[in-house]
């Protein structure tokens, strides 16, 4: 597998991460702020996950370069 590739498919199953996160997030059932309070603890689980993914993302290249991911 050449290194386009694995970089093609990483951004793939990447993309895919983040799309079934975001349908995960639900709205908020009120406008008023004690509803979204309720919320925030899962709302900065989400932030969480997003920052790891896009830490993942960005490290890529350097395992990739490095010869970790070499096949």
């Amino acid at each position: 597998m050449s290194k386009g590739r694995l970089e093609a498919f990483t951004d793939g199953v990447i993309a895919i991460i983040i799309t079934i996160m975001v349908l995960e997030i639900n709205v908020p059932r009120g406008a008023d702020l004690a509803s979204k309070q309720a919320d925030l603890p899962i709302l900065l689980t989400y932030k969480l996950s997003y920052l790891n993914v896009g830490r993942v993302t960005a490290c890529a290249p350097a395992f990739n370069d490095g010869g970790f991911l070499q096949i």
